[in-house]
């Protein structure tokens, strides 16, 4: 399976909001796809993040999207890694992996000091793929990625 990932655009939100939608259905909430394309909508039209998508053999896969945070003390931009969903038929063939290492990259194109996220207690399966991707646990469910 050929995977490409894409910084999405305003135009890329209908391929996004799918994902986004189910992500939120992940966490327990209702689905309301309408609600989700305005959420991201209103993001990207802003900068307000970043979102990367995922596309296999043409299919919109997967995302992550990011959100800009400051450290004061370290005087640079950090990323908060927010959101980070694979549709559940094409997940344990690396796309996840192939998001992680997308942010990565772009953390380091933008000067960043670390990527941050944090994930659910009991999502062990999230928690694996983001040891074996690198990531370092910083406490409880809080993970960092150090890029300088």
């Amino acid at each position: 399976m050929l995977v490409e990932i894409k910084k999405a655009i305003i135009e890329d939100v209908k391929y996004a909001a799918p994902l986004f939608d189910a992500y939120r259905m992940f966490y327990k909430q209702p689905s309301n796809i309408e609600a989700a394309s305005d959420f991201l909508l209103e993001r990207v039209t802003n900068n307000q993040s970043v979102i990367f998508i995922a596309f296999a053999d043409g299919n919109a896969v997967g995302f992550c999207q990011l959100y800009p945070v400051f450290s004061s003390v370290g005087l640079q931009r950090t990323w908060l890694l927010n959101d980070l969903y694979v549709d559940a038929n094409v997940r344990g063939q690396g796309i996840a992996a192939a998001l992680l290492k997308q942010a990565k990259e772009f953390g380091m194109e933008t000067s960043a000091r670390w990527l941050l996220l944090q994930t659910g207690a009991d999502n062990v399966t999230a928690q694996s793929v983001y040891e074996k991707n690198g990531w370092k646990r910083v406490e409880d469910y809080f993970y960092e990625l150090g890029l300088g």
